[in-house]
């Protein structure tokens, strides 16, 4: 459960990509993306979990994902709308049964000590099931 809050990471990657809408959640311009798609391509998932490690270059929605990136760990994803909740959950069990490495590189790079994943415990109860 610890890497859970990661997730929130992946899913601003796919979906939350910078910029607030009125109701200060994130925009809403993302949530019609294709995750299925991208969760398909082994190269696209690599090309954008490289761009947000800091390990390849990234596209303009790619910076805009790290830019943003903090806040959705700090805030357990507080912003994201609906939608991006569910695509989050997805993109997490994918990870998480498909790429465990890639799950545990994001947990050391942004989680080590596990803080966020304590912290947002409770708002992500039940994503395991």
């Amino acid at each position: 459960m610890k890497s859970v809050t990661l997730a929130v990471f992946v899913i601003v990657a796919f979906a939350a990509i910078g910029v607030y809408a009125e109701e200060d959640k994130y925009t809403s311009k993302f949530d019609n993306i294709d995750v299925d798609s991208i969760l398909a391509n082994d190269r696209l998932l690599k090309n954008y979990m490289d761009c947000v490690a800091g390990k390849g270059k990234c596209t303009p929605d790619g910076e805009a994902l790290k830019k943003h990136s903090k806040e959705a760990l700090d805030n357990c994803c507080a912003k994201c709308t609906d939608k991006q909740k569910e695509m989050f959950k997805k993109i997490y069990k994918h990870l998480q049964t498909n790429k465990p490495e890639v799950l545990a590189e994001l947990k050391q790079q942004y989680d080590p000590t596990g803080e966020h994943a304590e912290k947002c415990k409770s708002q992500l109860e039940g994503l395991n099931n």
